[in-house]
């Protein structure tokens, strides 16, 4: 589920050590669009789980040298960088694990019950299948990882709150680091007019 058709893979496969090598992971990567006005979009994150926009930035910087030189995206095409969110998609295995207990809208590539998207809360999982609670349903449905062809979790208030609980640890673990350290630079401050933990860099 990280990436979706062929070409994705093909990427994925140049510019995950890329991204490993700078200290990210990435979580998802689409190339959208007919043959102009593309965009190369890529959801990733840091290994605590973070991803603030110098992260993006650094990110891009590295993937951008290597796209440079290998130039496997015929004609023009923006590359996005950027934090999966709070609604996350969920691509790998383990992000069913952590997110347990999380309200999330599965979509397979077959019909299972008569059904093939199924929302509910998430139950961890069992080998290689997903378990999820379903509403008026006794038992946990199991869902062959491998089936999955899409995963999002749903915004809720439990989630809200998870993020917000996230974000106010690492702020003060950065706190901590930077305790005692005198710096003119400011931290954080988005570069090139970019939003926080999202940037865009057009190439050509």
């Amino acid at each position: 589920m990280r990436g979706k058709t062929a070409e994705d893979h093909r990427l994925l496969e140049l510019l995950d050590p890329v991204a490993e090598a700078a200290g990210f992971e990435i979580v998802r990567l689409r190339l959208m669009g007919g043959t102009s006005a593309r965009r190369l979009q890529i959801m990733a994150e840091r290994e605590d789980g973070a991803m603030l926009v110098e992260d993006c930035a650094k990110l891009a910087r590295a993937l951008s040298a290597v796209l440079d030189a290998a130039d496997p995206i015929a004609g023009d095409y923006l590359l996005e960088v950027s934090s999966p969110g709070i609604d996350r998609p969920l691509t790998r295995l383990r992000d069913f694990a952590a997110y347990e207990g999380f309200e999330a809208r599965l979509e397979i590539d077959r019909l299972a019950e008569g059904r093939k998207r199924f929302k509910g809360e998430l139950a961890g999982v069992d080998g290689d299948c997903v378990g999820i609670n379903l509403e008026g349903e006794a038992e946990t449905a199991l869902l062959p990882f491998d089936w999955l062809i899409d995963a999002k979790l749903v915004i809720t208030d439990a989630l809200m709150r998870r993020g917000a609980e996230a974000r106010a640890s690492r702020l003060e673990k950065d706190a901590a680091a930077f305790s005692g350290v005198e710096s003119a630079e400011t931290i954080g401050s988005p570069e090139n007019g970019a939003t926080p933990e999202d940037l865009t860099l057009r190439r050509t």
